[in-house]
C-alpha cells in the first residue's frame, strides 16, 4: 500500500519542527522509514541516560580554561542506584562533604557541572558554555567549579552552602527526549541552602546543537546571576528580562 502523502501544511511544518508531525500511515500503522526514525532516536535517549560521565576530560577541559575543579559525588553511587532513587542524587556523600568542607570560601557564585539524566550532554557542552560564561560574569566572584557524579538539580544547594555561595548554578545533563538526547539545562539559586524549591530557581534549558548556542545560553545565564545577585532572588520573582542578541566574544577570551 502506497503510504498517503501527509497535506501541505504538515510537510511545511515539519521543515520548521523536530517533532514527529505528519508522518503518514501503512495500513494502521506507522511507515517503516517513521518507525525506524523512531526506535533510533528512542535507542540515542536511552544511551543518553546510561553514558559514563567523562569527568577526567571535563576537568582537564577547565583546568585549560584556569579554572579549578573539585570533584564531588552524591550518595548515588550507581546509575542504577541514581535512577531508582532520586533521593541519592540531592546529598553528598562524606568524602564528597569532607572535600568541600575544606573549601569554603564565601563567593559569589558557585558553578556546579552535574550528570544529571544526560552524562552525555555535559561531556559535549559544559566546558564549551564556561568558556563562553565566564568571561561575562565581570567583577563577579567565583568559587571553585564542583564536578558532581550523580547529581540531581538540589545537590547544587547542598554544595552552594558548603561553599559559602550567596549563588548557586547547576549545568546539568537534562532528560533526553526522542528528539534532544544531548540536551544541556541551567539551574540557578539564590541562598542555595538544602531544601530549596523548584520555585526558588531560574532554568535556563535546551543548550545543544539544534537549540540554544553557547553565547545565547551564556548571555541568559549571566544575565539572570547579575541580576539575582543585584535583587536578592531568582525563581518566580526573577523574570528573564535580557533580550536582544549576546555580544559574541573575541578568539582572545578565555
Amino acid at each position: 500500500m502506497k503510504t498517503p502523502a501527509p497535506p501541505r501544511s504538515l510537510r511545511d511544518l515539519r521543515h520548521l519542527t523536530p517533532a514527529r508531525v505528519g508522518l503518514g500511515r501503512a495500513g494502521a500503522s506507522l511507515p517503516t522509514q517513521a518507525l525506524l526514525e523512531f526506535t533510533l532516536d528512542h535507542a540515542r535517549a536511552r544511551d543518553a541516560v546510561h553514558a559514563a560521565f567523562d569527568t577526567a576530560a571535563i576537568v582537564a577541559g577547565l583546568d585549560a580554561l584556569g579554572l579549578p575543579a573539585v570533584q564531588v559525588s552524591s550518595h548515588a553511587q550507581t546509575r542504577k542506584d541514581y535512577l531508582r532513587r532520586p533521593d541519592l542524587g540531592r546529598k553528598l556523600d562524606p568524602a564528597s562533604l569532607e572535600a568541600l568542607d575544606s573549601c569554603y570560601r564565601p563567593c559569589d557564585l558557585a558553578i556546579v557541572i552535574g550528570d544529571g539524566l544526560s552524562p552525555s550532554a555535559v561531556n559535549v557542552h559544559a566546558v564549551e558554555l564556561i568558556r563562553s560564561f565566564v568571561p561575562r560574569l565581570g567583577a563577579i566572584e567565583l568559587g571553585p567549579i564542583i564536578v558532581a557524579s550523580g547529581a540531581r538539580v538540589a545537590l547544587g544547594d547542598e554544595i552552594g552552602a558548603l561553599l559559602g555561595a550567596r549563588m548557586a548554578v547547576m549545568l546539568i545533563g537534562e532528560r533526553p527526549g526522542l528528539s534532544a538526547p544531548h540536551s544541556l539545562g541551567a539551574y540557578l539559586t539564590f541562598a542555595p541552602k538544602a531544601g530549596c524549591t523548584d520555585a526558588m530557581r531560574n532554568c535556563v534549558s535546551n543548550v545543544h546543537s539544534s537549540g540554544l548556542s553557547y553565547d545565547e545560553a551564556a548571555f541568559k545565564i549571566a544575565w539572570l546571576v547579575r541580576e539575582g545577585l543585584a535583587r536578592g532572588v531568582t525563581g518566580v520573582a526573577l523574570k528573564d528580562e535580557s533580550g536582544g542578541q549576546p555580544p559574541a566574544l573575541s578568539r582572545d577570551d578565555p
